[in-house]
């Protein structure tokens, strides 16, 4: 059985929208996009590099979305061809198949069902980047293994959440933590 592996990006008072770039997701009137850009250095990348490895990739359909529209650009950058070649599962109720972006395969039914059986199946372990509401529609189904939590020390007061209020109790166990030259601890948690 593989392992499910959420890797985020938040501030100290726990915002995950928006942390690539300024247009990423204005939803809410959200003003602080690319937040995450400043904090950006070689121990972060290597931690990240390590912590995606390769294996399928499961998005939400507005991770999806806008991965597709800015990945596949930036031929410049190592993420891109890994991205490009990783299989992407996509969690969505509006998307129909074929998708857009190479290697990707649409979720049918209940996600959480869909996601289940995914992670019995596959062979490799299933990072989850972004995606905020498919992550915690997974939650309530202990289907998440770990967490790779990047968390800057900024507060912006608002904008989407990783963590709902209405989240039950749970406990997470410490298996690694580092902290980068600017500040950001990077923390690995299993569930």
């Amino acid at each position: 059985m593989a392992k499910i592996t959420v890797v985020n990006h938040l501030t100290l008072d726990g915002v995950m929208q928006a942390p690539g770039r300024a247009d990423e997701d204005p939803r809410g009137g959200f003003a602080h996009g690319g937040w995450a850009a400043p904090y950006t250095d070689d121990v972060m990348g290597r931690r990240l590099s390590a912590g995606i490895s390769g294996g399928p990739l499961l998005l939400g359909r507005r991770t999806y979305e806008q991965f597709h529209e800015y990945w596949p650009k930036q031929t410049d950058s190592p993420y891109s061809e890994a991205l490009d070649n990783a299989q992407k599962y996509v969690a969505s109720t509006t998307l129909t198949e074929p998708l857009p972006w190479q290697n990707s395969t649409l979720l049918s039914g209940d996600v959480p069902d869909a996601v289940a059986a995914l992670k019995a199946e596959a062979d490799a372990d299933i990072v989850v980047m972004g995606s905020g509401e498919l992550i915690r529609s997974l939650m309530p189904h202990d289907l998440i293994d770990e967490w790779l939590l990047l968390i800057y020390p900024l507060v912006l007061g608002e904008g989407g959440r990783l963590f709902s209020p209405d989240r039950p109790l749970g406990t997470l166990r410490l298996l690694d933590s580092v902290t980068t030259s600017t500040g950001v601890v990077i923390v690995t948690y299993s569930s």
